[in-house]
């Protein structure tokens, strides 16, 4: 029996998850974006709410293209408000189109991937903690993102929201010590 951190679960596809997605290093500029996208729609939900909705915010969101969804205005708010296959909530579906057209301007400048790793200087950060009660919400460099991303024009990321960010991308593996993927995402700590 693997021992998994004590939120994966009960339902597959949260194991599943847990078990492939989570903690991974994501080096791709637009994933990245997704991810953080994904976690800003969180806010105030469970987790297990989104996942279950992704393809449907996939679908809605045109594959999280931050391009076209740069241009995008109220027709397309509107049209998202509609969408009974994601989470319509005005302020999130706004601050995704503002948070479109930040990622352009970061992607272009030196690459949204790059501006996320080199707080970490390209390597994930490990965690040492073998206890969920061992794990904050937020923490000084979650702070610190959230500030820079608010500062290039994001919205919908604040420090906890980033946290989570964080460790769903494996900036930081933060799969407990007593997690059998704690050494498997560990072992992917290298940047290709």
């Amino acid at each position: 029996m693997k021992t998994r951190c004590p939120w994966a679960g009960p339902e597959q596809i949260y194991i599943e998850y847990h078990d492939t997605e989570w903690g991974v290093p994501e080096y791709d500029s637009r994933a990245l974006w997704e991810k953080l996208i994904l976690d800003g729609f969180q806010a105030g939900l469970s987790w297990i709410t989104i996942l279950k909705k992704r393809e449907n915010f996939r679908a809605a969101f045109a594959g999280f293209d931050p391009h076209i969804i740069a241009d995008w205005g109220e027709d397309d708010v509107t049209r998202l408000l509609g969408d009974p296959g994601i989470i319509r909530h005005r302020g999130k579906i706004e601050a995704t189109i503002t948070n479109a057209r930040a990622w352009c301007a970061i992607d272009a400048d030196r690459g949204f991937d790059n501006f996320l790793w080199n707080y970490v200087d390209g390597q994930p950060l490990q965690t040492t903690a073998s206890r969920r009660e061992d794990i904050p919400t937020q923490s000084p460099l979650s702070t610190q993102i959230s500030k820079d991303l608010k500062k290039a024009g994001f919205k919908f990321c604040g420090p906890t929201i980033v946290y989570a960010f964080m460790e769903a991308t494996g900036l930081f593996n933060n799969h407990l010590t007593t997690c059998f993927r704690h050494e498997e995402c560990a072992a992917l700590a290298k940047r290709p």
